[in-house]
């Protein structure tokens, strides 16, 4: 008998922690109301029912007070037979059986209400807890020099950008952390850089939000549409960047929100037919850049799908928008040429075909590429990012900490093969994708196509110890050098790299 209660003791001890760990997980999320999908945070205390279903007392007024307002020809009334007679008879006068009340159909689809039935009954949103420390503190923030410090170790070039996104970042969460301290209010400082396609603005951003350890959504505006329509809704921005912030409203609130390709919704000349793309997700963004409570699905992009909503107020989120803006140019040209008359003080049209146009851009000139005045006066700081040189595509080989030629030479390390790049051979690399004008999107490509070969052959053969990428093998004009292990002898292959791997007479390379 001393055994068994003993059992039956450690039977109850192991159920009491069950309990006291669903509680613990339980009590970081809030309660949704099954009807209006609302957090208890929103509307108050809820009623409980069976099978964990939640409502708010604001939706049991509202069905009460709709089967207060409807008989249903009798249906709720005592002693009715549903004919609107309270006789207890149907139409043909026979006894009915019934005296009324309610009627013997479901209202409600009772199988929605058993078990889990895919809809969540809580919302996966973290409870602010008491005496939490702020998520960003004033002490902490980097300040403008060191984020551009760390900004140098991975990007190359745009010195001018690096510097206005360290300053405007940098005011921003300082407006952040000081909200409440001060009766000045500080408004947010949007930003509008404009660059042409691969010279660094989404890689800019990324390393940015890696820097501050801040939650951060990147989107793409070419998938926007005006609200009713087939397409993103202006409003799964947030919903990406509570997902980033692992549904934690109060950290998302604080992040950084990348609208990459801006200019896709630009405003089209002479349509005929509505703008659900262009002008109107503009006007529907106003919004969000000003600062607004937004009602965004969690775990999801639609509103339509039966999942929670989640407030998020959109104040203090840093909005970057981003865009190659294309033919942007003619547009700053035409306006710089405005005045080139015949005579003294008059400018040639092909003045400024050498210079860096895109620099001398204005709120007109955007205005007049299709971009309502709204949408871009919500966009207090604008910058532009210069096209790639041939110097410039060199350093970003070699330079930055993560460095594509870095990638590849620890990839062939770990086939313990030492990895070498000729100058002759960065530079022609450079040449090339000067030529594909994708921006750095180019270099990869190269590289990719002449170091396959070289993945392929180098696994098969354990005597090879170097591998010398030359300018000429990059050209098409030569192959690499391929040294031995324990050796000084190398070979020089003929435009492919498998005719020195595994040859049986190596040839001495000067």
């Amino acid at each position: 008998m001393g055994n068994n209660d003993n059992d039956f003791k450690e039977v109850e001890d192991i159920n009491n922690e069950d309990k006291t760990d669903k509680e613990s997980k339980n009590a970081d999320f809030e309660d949704v109301c099954f009807v209006c999908r609302r957090p208890e945070s929103k509307v108050g205390r809820m009623n409980k029912f069976p099978n964990h279903l939640c409502v708010c007392t604001d939706c049991m007024n509202r069905m009460m007070e709709t089967i207060g307002q409807f008989d249903y020809q009798g249906m709720f009334t005592p002693g009715s037979n549903g004919n609107g007679n309270d006789d207890g008879k149907d139409g043909d006068g026979k006894e009915s059986g019934w005296d009324g009340g309610f009627p013997r159909f479901s209202f409600i689809n009772l199988a929605n209400l058993q078990g889990d039935g895919g809809i969540p009954n809580k919302q996966k949103l973290k409870k602010k807890k008491k005496g939490s420390e702020p998520i960003i503190d004033i002490k902490n923030i980097p300040p403008p020099h060191k984020i551009r410090a760390s900004l140098d170790e991975y990007v190359i070039g745009q010195e001018h950008a690096k510097k206005v996104i360290s300053v405007a970042v940098y005011n921003h969460y300082k407006r952040v952390a000081t909200d409440s301290m001060d009766s000045i209010e500080i408004e947010k400082s949007n930003m509008l850089m404009i660059g042409p396609t691969g010279c660094g603005k989404t890689y800019l951003v990324k390393t940015l939000a890696r820097l501050l350890d801040v939650p951060l959504a990147i989107a793409d505006a070419t998938s926007l549409t005006e609200a009713g329509y087939i397409g993103d809704d202006i409003e799964s921005v947030i919903s990406k960047l509570l997902a980033a912030a692992d549904n934690d409203v109060e950290r998302a609130e604080k992040g950084i929100v990348f609208i990459d390709e801006i200019d896709k919704i630009a405003k089209k000349a002479n349509a005929n037919s509505r703008d659900v793309s262009g002008e109107s997700v503009q006007q529907g963004m106003l919004k969000l850049l000003e600062g607004a409570d937004v009602e965004v699905p969690v775990g999801a992009s639609s509103k339509g799908a039966m999942v929670p909503l989640a407030t998020i107020n959109t104040r203090n989120i840093l909005f970057i928008c981003g865009g190659a803006f294309p033919d942007l140019e003619d547009i700053i040209k035409e306006r710089l040429t405005r005045n080139s008359l015949i005579g003294f003080g008059s400018t040639l049209k092909n003045a400024y075909d050498k210079e860096d146009v895109l620099s001398k851009v204005k709120v007109e000139d955007i205005r007049k590429f299709g971009m309502i005045p709204e949408f871009i006066g919500r966009l207090p700081i604008i910058f532009t990012l210069q096209g790639l040189t041939k110097d410039m595509m060199v350093r970003i080989l070699k330079e930055p900490k993560n460095a594509i030629l870095k990638q590849y030479q620890k990839l062939l390390e770990l086939d313990e093969v030492d990895l070498k790049f000729s100058d002759d051979a960065l530079e022609a690399i450079a040449e090339k994708a000067m030529e594909q004008d994708t921006g750095a999107r180019a270099l990869r490509s190269i590289i990719e196509e002449f170091m396959l070969d070289i993945m392929y052959e180098i696994p098969k053969d354990d005597n090879i110890g170097t591998v010398t990428i030359t300018g000429d093998y990059i050209r098409g004009t030569g192959g690499p050098v391929i040294g031995l292990r324990g050796s000084e002898t190398f070979l020089i292959a003929e435009k492919d790299p498998a005719a020195a791997i595994g040859a049986e007479s190596p040839e001495k390379a000067d």
